[in-house]
């Protein structure tokens, strides 16, 4: 079929223009080789589309969801004429920052929660949450509640508090103490004592800039990476790594004190739930293993069993290590996975490493302790798999980026895990605009969303919308349908149950036409996406009795 030519271009020239053109020799759109090179050009485009990952999610798309798919488009492209407006760009005039969607996250996160897409999005079942990291999963205002009301929680640091530049960089954590009576000496003072515990709520109350509000905010800015921090890409990503990790020990420090934990566990389970997302691989090492895994299993349990919880399929944990460890500490990390493999064997989901790539040791250097473990869980009669972070590096044939080949070598059958937002705050890209995942899928591998830290990186709750907003209003050739792709190969490949490598394999290639656990959750998704899909229809459609050209 012949290229049409483009709305609004053949207005664009006047009679004189075209007389001038004609004396001039130049072609018209209409000429016939013209249009066989549109009609190449077309095939081309078409080949690439049928190379995508999601061209067959796309082609077998039903009417209704269709019908939705075309709606969001239509919403996407109002919005990006009407809510990302010069008036809102001129209300940050001051600040010298241009609006448009796809923008920096936390420059635009505001406005996204403000739009219909957000609305639609909330909505939409994102299936399975495959890369995140436990401690930063917690609602922050929550959390802190908690801490508050629950007997004994105290706070200490490995020095005095006592000046703004202290309260930035000193070492700060949570921690419980069954004494009745603890130090009465601030730890905002110069007297307080190293590592001496300090009840919290005497800790807040008597916080020097603000009390307790101002506490709470100045654990948020100890906790997360500032709007601020964010936009500082000329620093580079070592900076905001460090503050990154300094995050993780603090909110650690929080969640593992148990009676704190088991709820946490199960308000976690619930705004995922609530946010469209019914399964779960979380990374952690457990700082209290035994302890902490029995609590998880219990809770997850009591949530699924409760009516809030009747649609959440579960949680796994892949177990995880600092990449940066020296060998000693790292076998002794892999035989703890290994004991809690043989006590929870339905807990543990695989292994992997964890930290800043580019200052940890690559996988090529790891891989005698890789094959220890392969070697050690045979022995143990367990099957641990890697789940690698690999490539989360702005590298280019570096030893850091060559982790993908490793990965590629000790994986079977890979998903990329991805994570906009979080590529983003840590300067791995400097926005959605210039994030790798649209080349990834139009060379035809298989992705999903992930949120990876929002405690951190600023998304502030545990749900995947603010990744799948920024993916959907972000990048042209995505729409619903790929967003819908992108929900089902986070089941399609989900470690929802141990499977042998045989069995990974076959699963993942038969789908919900299969037999198991996969097949029957995948099933389940798609009920879901085309009710949702009929919800958009009903919400947002066009109203039969209404002229659309009005």
């Amino acid at each position: 079929m012949p290229s049409t030519v483009p709305s609004g271009v053949q207005s664009m020239a006047s009679p004189t223009d075209s007389a001038w053109e004609q004396a001039e020799g130049v072609p018209s759109l209409g000429d016939p080789f013209i249009q066989k090179y549109l009609s190449g050009r077309d095939a081309l485009v078409q080949q690439e589309k049928k190379q995508r990952s999601d061209h067959h999610f796309r082609e077998n798309l039903s009417p209704t969801a269709q019908e939705a798919c075309a709606i969001v488009s239509q919403i996407r492209f109002e919005e990006q004429q009407t809510l990302w407006s010069k008036d809102y760009e001129d209300s940050l005039a001051s600040d010298h920052v241009d609006i448009f969607p796809g923008m920096m996250f936390n420059l635009a996160k505001e406005r996204m929660e403000k739009s219909k897409l957000w609305k639609i999005v909330r909505e939409m079942p994102k299936g399975a949450l495959l890369h995140c990291h436990l401690e930063a999963m917690v609602d922050l205002d929550w959390v802190l509640e908690e801490a508050f009301v629950t007997e004994g929680v105290c706070v200490r640091s490995d020095a005095p508090l006592s000046s703004e530049q202290a309260r930035l960089k000193t070492g700060f954590s949570f921690t419980y103490s069954k004494a009745s009576a603890q130090s009465d000496v601030s730890i905002w003072s110069d007297e307080y004592a190293r590592n001496t515990q300090v009840p919290l709520v005497a800790a807040a109350d008597g916080f020097p800039d603000g009390g307790r509000k101002g506490f709470i905010e100045w654990i948020r800015l100890r906790t997360s990476i500032t709007p601020e921090e964010h936009v500082k890409h000329h620093e580079g990503p070592n900076e905001v790594w460090r503050k990154f990790m300094s995050c993780f020990p603090i909110l650690g420090s929080i969640i593992y004190y148990e009676p704190i934990f088991r709820k946490f566990i199960r308000k976690m389970c619930q705004q995922l739930l609530e946010d469209g997302t019914y399964y779960v691989d979380l990374r952690s090492a457990f700082s209290t293993h035994r302890t902490a895994g029995s609590a998880k299993k219990n809770e997850v349990e009591k949530f699924k069993a409760s009516e809030k919880g009747k649609d959440f399929w579960g949680v796994r944990m892949i177990w995880t290590t600092v990449r940066a460890f020296d060998n000693r500490t790292v076998v002794n990390s892999m035989k703890q996975c290994i004991e809690m493999k043989i006590e929870f064997p339905e807990l543990i989901a695989g292994y992997d490493f964890v930290g800043q790539e580019d200052l940890g040791r690559p996988l090529s250097d790891l891989s005698p302790l890789l094959f220890f473990f392969r070697k050690k869980c045979a022995e143990s009669g367990v099957d641990i798999p890697f789940f690698f972070h690999a490539g989360e590096t702005l590298g280019d044939g570096d030893s850091v980026d060559e982790n993908l080949f490793d990965a590629i070598l000790l994986e079977k059958k890979i998903l990329i895990e991805s994570c906009p937002v979080s590529n983003e705050v840590l300067r791995l890209c400097g926005s959605i605009m210039s994030h790798p995942l649209p080349a990834l899928l139009a060379r035809g591998v298989p992705c999903s969303l992930c949120n990876d830290d929002p405690t951190i990186l600023g998304q502030g709750v545990s749900g995947m919308s603010h990744d799948f907003w920024q993916a959907l209003q972000g990048w042209d050739n995505l729409g619903l349908e790929g967003l819908g792709s992108l929900a089902e190969n986070s089941v399609r490949w989900a470690s929802l149950e141990d499977y042998s490598q045989k069995e990974w394999v076959q699963s993942i290639k038969d789908g919900s036409t299969g037999k198991g656990l996969r097949a029957q959750r995948l099933k389940e998704w798609a009920t879901r996406w085309e009710r949702f899909c009929a919800w958009i229809v009903d919400e947002y459609g066009v109203d039969e009795n209404t002229n659309p050209g009005e």
